[in-house]
């Protein structure tokens, strides 16, 4: 096996595990319950979930999709989570230059993976992945690489800046409250992975994203609130795979005569 296959096997693997963990923040988090204690229990019987019955992807299907103890059923969500979150981390082993990078990238991405899915089922974006994520953004600007710790700073101020302005105009046009804390510091966060210009471009197309879905909504009188943390989510998604590309076509395209 090669190093770098190996690497990226390893990084799968680690990644399977993240994606377990990452699911006990999803559900707990927005109840704001700890995700240390209790330890995982069957929602139907309410015991503790052994640890051979926690291996992610694994367990789910060697019990069938079921608890072991009273045959409660385990949702699909777990084991997805867990495989989305691996084949991030394998993902970006394979594809960035260095360690550091893939582990700012496989961290940044799930993050978004959480922050997506928090929102789409509750509406809320918590602060251990807003705040916590901006932390780590900052830490990792650290590390040698893009961005460096100044342009963190100024992409997360850019971000946050924005998105509360935005928020501000939009509550004074409207009367009522058009943008909620946590898509502000959720933008604080991606400005801190990202840097000034990228979580321009992020917030643009979450909002280009967002309006393509809210407004056929609208249309057909199926008007919902509507989740715009999964829209920026996808939206940064992108702008960190295609960041340069996009901006190079905007400039020549665009600007230049």
């Amino acid at each position: 096996m090669r190093p770098d296959t190996a690497l990226v096997v390893v990084a799968g693997v680690l990644g399977a595990m993240v994606g377990s963990f990452l699911n006990v923040c999803i559900y707990r988090w927005p109840n704001d319950e700890s995700v240390v204690r209790p330890r995982s229990r069957c929602g139907g019987c309410g015991e503790t979930i052994a640890w051979y019955d926690n291996i992610p992807i694994v367990s789910w299907l060697l019990l069938r999709a079921r608890c072991r103890r009273c045959g409660t059923r385990i949702s699909l969500q777990y084991p997805l989570v867990e495989l989305v979150t691996a084949l991030i981390w394998a993902f970006m082993a394979a594809i960035m230059p260095g360690e550091w990078q893939a582990l700012r990238a496989a961290v940044f991405f799930t993050i978004l993976l959480g922050i997506a899915l928090t929102d789409a089922r509750q509406y809320i974006i918590p602060d251990e992945f807003s705040l916590g994520g901006l932390a780590l953004g900052l830490l990792f600007s650290l590390a040698p690489g893009f961005p460096t710790l100044g342009q963190s700073l100024v992409g997360a101020a850019v971000g946050f800046g924005v998105l509360w302005a935005v928020g501000a105009a939009g509550t004074r046009i409207f009367k009522e409250d058009a943008m909620g804390g946590g898509d502000i510091k959720m933008m604080a966060m991606v400005g801190s992975f990202l840097g000034w210009e990228r979580v321009l471009l992020t917030i643009f197309l979450g909002a280009l994203l967002g309006t393509l879905i809210f407004v056929p909504l609208s249309l057909i009188g199926k008007k919902r609130l509507v989740p715009f943390g999964v829209f920026r989510a996808l939206g940064a998604a992108a702008t960190f795979l295609f960041a340069r590309p996009i901006i190079a076509w905007y400039r020549n395209y665009l600007i230049l005569p």
